[in-house]
């Protein structure tokens, strides 16, 4: 319950409960909380045997905390015998050289390849991507459904 609290933080704890309660009142605050803990796991305990009890016998061996997904995948994956496979699969798969392939492909494309034509403005193509200064004198500015 308490696996990630310290030795200095549980001093501080201490500290604080003795000055909020004061020492005199600080074992009878202990026993009580204790006791509210007891009476809280007794009743989970009751209400898990009563869902138990009428989920029937094929249920018999269900466990509640098979209920946290983590724990249901780490169970099922401990009972399959496939788990070689799964450790062999596991050990193929190097994210790392997958990215340097990647990132290597990137590169060698914007260093060694060329531009396509429509964009280098190459003879007989108009240069798409060159902003007209002038329109000729008759003609109409071009109509932009996306601007109005």
């Amino acid at each position: 319950m308490f696996n990630d609290i310290g030795a200095l933080e549980l001093v501080a704890l201490v500290v604080l409960a003795v000055l909020i309660f004061g020492p005199d009142k600080l074992p009878k605050v202990i026993q009580d909380a204790t006791r509210f803990i007891r009476k809280i796991r007794e009743f989970s305990e009751s209400a898990k045997q009563d869902i138990r009890s009428e989920l029937g016998p094929e249920f018999k061996d269900f466990e509640f905390e098979d209920l946290n997904p983590k724990a249901f995948l780490r169970k099922q994956l401990n009972e399959n015998e496939d788990l070689k496979e799964l450790k062999d699969l596991r050990s193929s798969f190097d994210l790392k050289k997958e990215m340097n392939e990647v990132a290597d492909a990137v590169n060698s494309k914007e260093s060694g390849t060329s531009v396509p034509a429509a964009v280098n403005g190459s003879p007989g193509t108009p240069d798409l991507l060159k902003k007209r200064e002038k329109l000729d004198q008759d003609e109409r500015p071009p109509f932009d459904a996306d601007a109005t």
